[in-house]
């Protein structure tokens, strides 16, 4: 017996149901066309992944059922595994109890639907707060080979439904997912499908989707491994792709064995890093509606990166540059602003700050404090007019997305973003984040990667070699206020992404008084954190949904 199988990554929308399921159906006939007996599509590919709280709607679920069974009506005898919110109804006056479904589709009807059994609950995921699990399993037969069908999560389980499913004679198991990327998470994916395959004695097709969801970024990747866990095909990463292999069920090995299918390249982890920002930038531009972006181009190795991916992203003709020079702005870092703009070909326009800042400056002398005798400057002074330049740029590249209906990307990274070096209203104003994930060394490392891969200078080596400096002042550099990255960094990440205390890692050898500075900072700024942009999430626990911390919070283990 041999099987041929299609595992379709795709590109979909939340809430488009109707584009989704045209997608779909072009993506069937594709398969049909190549004599592929079943093709899968990804986790609840009607509706798009994660739907959240669009579930609760009884309206929104009614749509995805009726553009479900537009799918299912163009269907032959290949038969397609959809991802879908499937509704039961409840006893009188309680809520109808909705399921992450799957349903197996062959000439013109819905045959079978498979509900998810187990729920995450962590990270990004919180599919209890709609979701109720389901129990029982399906295994059909496709041209005389069991297949079973499970969803995401339900591959993760030793013991859990795969090997259920494998027990009651399904000789193939079908894994349809919407698995979002972190860093090393391919590699984590493969490991455990391989491990399950062993277990439950068949081979797995995981097939995942692809493209950017606010802050979530789906790196497809899916493959096929056989009984013994051996990854025999694999599909690219971040790219929509169709993987057709070939099973032969009469081939001896235990399970089945594949004898034909394409092996896509393995990507570095920097690479996959510049994949995920340049996915996730496009997709949250072009989802939400716009074309164009704007940022400010500093001079600085943060704009620098973001321009780069966003020009990737978009085209150099999408992306706008805007060089806000003050009184504090050294020539360098206009010049060198002026060269990476000539370098990524994107628009630059100047507009200088100093009428409106020093505006600002002689509107607020009379109410600001007054220096203490003996002093040259107030209390505040040293924070206000830095904050105030900051605000003012924020106002005017605002003002260029509301008259030019461009979208505005912010430039700041992790390590500023975790202890509040980032003026609230000032440079945090914009619509997306891209580099929000991006401890400052990383930044630094992508950067050099760009060049590596391009083998020219991208990003100019005047931008890499140059002390950071937000240029708020004469002579200011990052590190007269904070740590030198290098030293803040590793601390940030046992903080922020390994959920250490203070005690931990100071056991570790960092500096105690250290350590318990970055802290406070890091819990005093949750405020300024909740109220900035999204952006694309690339490790294991990034600022936003992975990360709920109170802002009222005394705790200082």
């Amino acid at each position: 017996m041999r099987l041929r199988v299609a595992l379709a990554q795709l590109n979909q929308t939340v809430g488009d149901v109707d584009g989704n399921a045209d997608r779909l159906i072009a993506a069937y006939g594709g398969a049909q066309r190549a004599g592929c007996d079943l093709v899968a599509f990804p986790e609840l590919a009607i509706t798009g992944y994660p739907p959240e709280d669009l579930v609760l709607r009884e309206g929104f679920v009614a749509d995805g059922r009726a553009a479900l069974e537009r799918v299912a009506a163009r269907t032959g005898e290949t038969v397609a595994v959809v991802g879908f919110v499937d509704e039961e109804p409840s006893a009188a006056g309680a809520p109808a109890r909705r399921y992450n479904a799957a349903a197996v589709c062959r000439n013109g009807k819905v045959e079978a639907v498979y509900r998810k059994h187990a729920l995450p609950n962590y990270d990004v995921f919180d599919e209890r707060r709609t979701f109720t699990p389901g129990d029982a399993h399906v295994v059909v037969d496709v041209r005389g080979v069991p297949v079973a069908v499970s969803v995401c999560e339900d591959v993760w389980i030793p013991g859990g439904p795969v090997v259920a499913q494998a027990r009651l004679g399904a000789r193939l198991n079908v894994n349809v997912n919407g698995s979002p990327y972190h860093r090393g998470k391919g590699e984590a994916r493969r490991a455990l499908v391989a491990d399950r395959a062993r277990e439950a004695g068949c081979p797995i097709a995981y097939v995942n989707q692809v493209g950017g969801q606010d802050e979530l970024v789906f790196d497809g990747g899916s493959f096929v491994v056989d009984a013994a866990g051996t990854v025999r095909a694999s599909a690219p990463q971040f790219a929509e792709d169709v993987l057709i292999v070939d099973l032969d069920f009469d081939a001896g090995a235990p399970g089945g064995l594949l004898v034909e299918g394409p092996r896509a390249p393995e990507m570095s982890d920097l690479e996959q890093v510049r994949s995920a920002l340049v996915v996730g930038t496009r997709d949250y531009v072009r989802k939400n509606g716009f074309t164009d972006v704007v940022l400010g181009l500093s001079g600085g190795v943060d704009s620098a990166l973001v321009a780069a991916i966003a020009v990737e992203a978009l085209g150099a003709q999408r992306v706008h540059a805007v060089s806000m020079p003050s009184r504090y702005s050294s020539e360098g870092s206009r010049t060198d602003a002026a060269d990476l703009a000539k370098r990524l070909g994107v628009d630059l326009r100047t507009v200088s700050i100093e009428p409106a800042f020093g505006a600002y400056l002689d509107m607020l002398a009379p109410s600001m404090p007054v220096p203490p005798s003996g002093t040259g400057s107030a209390p505040a002074a040293d924070l206000t007019p830095e904050n105030l330049q900051s605000r003012v740029r924020g106002a005017i590249l605002m003002a260029l997305s509301n008259a030019r209906g461009w979208m505005v990307l912010t430039t700041g990274n992790k390590s500023e973003t975790a202890v509040g070096y980032f003026t609230l209203y000032g440079d945090s104003v914009g619509g997306y984040a891209v580099i929000k994930d991006l401890f400052k060394t990383t930044v630094y490392d992508l950067c050099r990667h760009l060049n590596a891969v391009a083998g020219r200078e991208v990003i100019p080596r005047a931008i890499l070699e140059k002390p950071p400096s937000a240029e708020l002042r004469p002579d200011q550099r990052d590190d007269q206020s904070l740590p030198p990255y290098d030293v803040l960094d590793p601390i940030l990440a046992r903080y922020v992404e390994d959920d250490r205390t203070v005690r931990e890692i100071v056991a570790e050898g960092h500096d105690a008084a250290l350590v318990a500075r970055i802290a406070r900072l890091v819990d005093a700024n949750e405020y300024k954190r909740r109220q900035g942009a999204p952006g694309v999430r690339v490790t294991h626990k990034a600022f936003g949904k992975d990360r709920r911390l109170p802002i009222t919070n005394r705790y200082r283990g």
